[in-house]
Protein backbone atom coordinates (compact mmCIF):
# COMPACT_ATOMS: atom_id res chain seq x y z
CA UNK A 1 0.00 0.00 0.00
CA UNK A 2 1.40 3.46 -0.88
CA UNK A 3 2.81 5.42 2.04
CA UNK A 4 0.48 8.35 1.40
CA UNK A 5 -2.52 6.00 1.67
CA UNK A 6 -1.28 4.58 4.97
CA UNK A 7 -0.72 8.11 6.30
CA UNK A 8 -4.18 9.17 5.14
CA UNK A 9 -5.81 6.18 6.83
CA UNK A 10 -3.95 6.84 10.07
CA UNK A 11 -4.92 10.52 9.95
CA UNK A 12 -8.56 9.60 9.38
CA UNK A 13 -8.51 7.15 12.28
CA UNK A 14 -6.87 9.69 14.56
CA UNK A 15 -9.34 12.37 13.51
CA UNK A 16 -12.28 10.07 14.17
CA UNK A 17 -10.90 9.22 17.61
CA UNK A 18 -10.38 12.88 18.50
CA UNK A 19 -13.86 13.81 17.27
CA UNK A 20 -15.45 11.07 19.34
CA UNK A 21 -13.41 12.06 22.40
CA UNK A 22 -14.54 15.65 22.00
CA UNK A 23 -18.16 14.60 21.71
CA UNK A 24 -17.89 12.43 24.79
CA UNK A 25 -16.24 15.24 26.71
CA UNK A 26 -19.03 17.61 25.73
CA UNK A 27 -21.83 15.23 26.70
CA UNK A 28 -20.32 13.61 29.79
CA UNK A 29 -21.32 16.55 31.99
CA UNK A 30 -24.81 16.89 30.45
CA UNK A 31 -27.85 15.75 32.41
CA UNK A 32 -31.48 15.40 31.32
CA UNK A 33 -34.55 15.47 33.56
CA UNK A 34 -37.67 13.93 32.04
CA UNK A 35 -39.87 14.11 35.20
CA UNK A 36 -41.16 10.59 34.49
CA UNK A 37 -39.97 9.13 37.81
CA UNK A 38 -41.43 12.01 39.80
CA UNK A 39 -44.72 11.76 41.70
CA UNK A 40 -47.63 13.59 40.00
CA UNK A 41 -49.15 16.53 41.82
CA UNK A 42 -45.98 17.87 43.40
CA UNK A 43 -42.59 19.23 42.38
CA UNK A 44 -39.79 16.78 41.54
CA UNK A 45 -37.03 16.20 44.08
CA UNK A 46 -34.39 18.96 44.20
CA UNK A 47 -36.70 21.47 42.47
CA UNK A 48 -38.15 24.59 44.04
CA UNK A 49 -41.16 26.49 42.69
CA UNK A 50 -41.22 30.22 43.23
CA UNK A 51 -41.98 33.49 41.44
CA UNK A 52 -40.55 36.92 40.83
CA UNK A 53 -43.03 39.61 41.79
CA UNK A 54 -46.56 39.17 43.04
CA UNK A 55 -48.98 36.30 42.52
CA UNK A 56 -49.15 32.60 43.18
CA UNK A 57 -47.27 30.24 40.90
CA UNK A 58 -48.35 26.60 40.80
CA UNK A 59 -45.70 24.12 39.71
CA UNK A 60 -46.37 20.38 39.66
CA UNK A 61 -45.62 17.18 37.79
CA UNK A 62 -48.61 16.12 35.69
CA UNK A 63 -49.46 13.31 33.29
CA UNK A 64 -49.39 14.21 29.59
CA UNK A 65 -49.91 11.46 27.03
CA UNK A 66 -48.51 13.72 24.31
CA UNK A 67 -45.26 14.50 26.16
CA UNK A 68 -42.00 14.11 24.22
CA UNK A 69 -40.92 11.57 26.85
CA UNK A 70 -44.05 10.08 28.39
CA UNK A 71 -45.79 10.03 30.73
CA UNK A 72 -44.99 13.12 32.85
CA UNK A 73 -44.29 16.82 32.39
CA UNK A 74 -43.59 19.74 34.71
CA UNK A 75 -46.52 22.13 34.45
CA UNK A 76 -47.16 25.70 35.58
CA UNK A 77 -50.85 26.45 36.03
CA UNK A 78 -50.92 29.28 38.55
CA UNK A 79 -50.80 33.02 37.95
CA UNK A 80 -47.96 35.30 39.03
CA UNK A 81 -45.81 38.05 37.58
CA UNK A 82 -43.04 35.60 36.65
CA UNK A 83 -43.32 31.99 37.84
CA UNK A 84 -39.95 30.24 38.14
CA UNK A 85 -38.99 26.63 38.90
CA UNK A 86 -35.33 25.95 39.62
CA UNK A 87 -33.27 22.78 40.03
CA UNK A 88 -31.67 23.87 43.26
CA UNK A 89 -28.78 21.38 43.22
CA UNK A 90 -27.26 22.90 40.04
CA UNK A 91 -24.53 25.53 39.72
CA UNK A 92 -23.28 26.52 36.27
CA UNK A 93 -21.13 29.48 35.33
CA UNK A 94 -20.73 28.56 31.63
CA UNK A 95 -22.54 25.86 29.69
CA UNK A 96 -25.99 25.26 28.28
CA UNK A 97 -29.58 24.79 29.40
CA UNK A 98 -32.42 23.50 27.23
CA UNK A 99 -36.01 22.34 27.53
CA UNK A 100 -38.96 21.23 25.47
CA UNK A 101 -42.07 23.25 26.21
CA UNK A 102 -45.67 23.62 25.10
CA UNK A 103 -47.66 26.83 25.61
CA UNK A 104 -51.14 25.51 26.42
CA UNK A 105 -53.18 28.61 27.23
CA UNK A 106 -53.17 32.11 28.66
CA UNK A 107 -55.05 35.33 27.94
CA UNK A 108 -52.31 37.72 29.03
CA UNK A 109 -49.36 35.58 28.00
CA UNK A 110 -48.38 32.17 26.62
CA UNK A 111 -44.69 31.85 27.36
CA UNK A 112 -42.10 29.19 28.02
CA UNK A 113 -38.54 29.94 29.03
CA UNK A 114 -35.34 28.86 30.72
CA UNK A 115 -33.28 30.60 33.40
CA UNK A 116 -29.56 30.37 34.18
CA UNK A 117 -27.06 31.91 36.58
CA UNK A 118 -29.99 32.00 38.99
CA UNK A 119 -28.89 33.52 42.30
CA UNK A 120 -32.35 33.95 43.83
CA UNK A 121 -35.88 34.81 42.69
CA UNK A 122 -34.80 38.38 41.93
CA UNK A 123 -31.53 37.87 40.03
CA UNK A 124 -31.03 35.66 36.94
CA UNK A 125 -31.02 35.49 33.13
CA UNK A 126 -34.08 34.45 31.08
CA UNK A 127 -34.63 33.40 27.49
CA UNK A 128 -38.21 32.79 26.49
CA UNK A 129 -40.45 32.12 23.51
CA UNK A 130 -43.97 33.56 23.34
CA UNK A 131 -46.88 31.97 21.45
CA UNK A 132 -49.07 35.10 21.64
CA UNK A 133 -46.39 37.44 20.31
CA UNK A 134 -44.50 34.95 18.10
CA UNK A 135 -41.06 35.99 19.24
CA UNK A 136 -37.99 34.95 21.17
CA UNK A 137 -36.50 37.28 23.73
CA UNK A 138 -33.59 37.60 26.11
CA UNK A 139 -33.73 39.33 29.50
CA UNK A 140 -31.90 39.68 32.76
CA UNK A 141 -33.66 40.15 36.07
CA UNK A 142 -31.84 42.26 38.66
CA UNK A 143 -33.26 43.19 42.06
CA UNK A 144 -36.62 41.81 40.98
CA UNK A 145 -36.89 43.94 37.83
CA UNK A 146 -36.92 42.28 34.40
CA UNK A 147 -34.82 44.09 31.79
CA UNK A 148 -35.01 43.47 28.03
CA UNK A 149 -31.83 42.73 26.10
CA UNK A 150 -33.25 41.65 22.74
CA UNK A 151 -36.46 40.66 20.92
CA UNK A 152 -36.55 38.67 17.66
CA UNK A 153 -39.64 37.57 15.71
CA UNK A 154 -40.03 33.79 15.48
CA UNK A 155 -42.87 31.32 14.83
CA UNK A 156 -44.12 29.90 18.13
CA UNK A 157 -47.48 28.18 17.57
CA UNK A 158 -49.39 27.29 20.73
CA UNK A 159 -50.13 23.72 21.80
CA UNK A 160 -47.07 22.49 19.90
CA UNK A 161 -43.90 21.19 21.52
CA UNK A 162 -40.86 23.42 20.94
CA UNK A 163 -37.20 23.08 21.89
CA UNK A 164 -35.57 26.10 23.54
CA UNK A 165 -31.82 26.11 24.18
CA UNK A 166 -29.37 28.67 25.55
CA UNK A 167 -25.58 28.44 25.36
CA UNK A 168 -23.66 30.82 27.61
CA UNK A 169 -19.96 31.44 28.16
CA UNK A 170 -18.55 34.51 29.84
CA UNK A 171 -20.50 37.41 28.37
CA UNK A 172 -21.61 35.51 25.25
CA UNK A 173 -25.20 34.26 25.04
CA UNK A 174 -26.82 32.32 22.20
CA UNK A 175 -30.53 31.45 22.10
CA UNK A 176 -31.94 28.76 19.80
CA UNK A 177 -35.55 27.78 19.16
CA UNK A 178 -36.28 24.48 17.44
CA UNK A 179 -32.64 24.26 16.40
CA UNK A 180 -32.52 27.71 14.79
CA UNK A 181 -30.37 30.49 16.32
CA UNK A 182 -32.38 33.65 16.95
CA UNK A 183 -30.39 35.68 19.48
CA UNK A 184 -26.65 36.17 19.91
CA UNK A 185 -25.80 38.77 22.51
CA UNK A 186 -22.98 40.01 24.72
CA UNK A 187 -23.98 40.93 28.27
CA UNK A 188 -22.33 41.01 31.69
CA UNK A 189 -25.12 41.92 34.12
CA UNK A 190 -25.33 38.49 35.80
CA UNK A 191 -21.95 36.86 36.41
CA UNK A 192 -20.63 33.82 38.22
CA UNK A 193 -22.27 30.43 38.74
CA UNK A 194 -25.94 29.94 39.42
CA UNK A 195 -28.77 27.44 39.17
CA UNK A 196 -30.78 26.60 36.04
CA UNK A 197 -34.51 26.15 35.63
CA UNK A 198 -37.67 27.09 33.73
CA UNK A 199 -39.86 30.18 33.62
CA UNK A 200 -43.25 31.50 32.51
CA UNK A 201 -45.14 34.75 32.73
CA UNK A 202 -48.48 35.89 34.12
CA UNK A 203 -51.34 33.43 33.39
CA UNK A 204 -49.34 31.20 31.04
CA UNK A 205 -50.27 27.54 31.40
CA UNK A 206 -47.14 25.84 30.12
CA UNK A 207 -45.81 22.26 30.12
CA UNK A 208 -42.09 21.41 30.19
CA UNK A 209 -40.26 18.18 29.42
CA UNK A 210 -36.74 16.89 28.73
CA UNK A 211 -34.96 19.57 30.73
CA UNK A 212 -31.22 19.36 30.01
CA UNK A 213 -28.15 21.21 31.21
CA UNK A 214 -24.40 20.89 31.26
CA UNK A 215 -21.26 22.75 32.18
CA UNK A 216 -18.88 23.90 29.49
CA UNK A 217 -15.86 21.63 29.15
CA UNK A 218 -12.66 23.24 30.34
Amino acid sequence: MPLFRIAADRWASASSFLLMAALLADTSAAETVGFDEAKPGVLPANWIGTRTGKGEAKWSVEKDDAAPSKPHVLKQSGEAAYPVAVKEDTSLKDGFVSVKFKAISGEEDQAGGVVWRYKDADNYYIARANALENNVSLYYTADGKRNTLKYVNAPVPANVWHALRVEFSGTRIKVLLDGEPYVEQEDSHIQGPGAVGVWTKADSVTAFDDFSYGAKSE
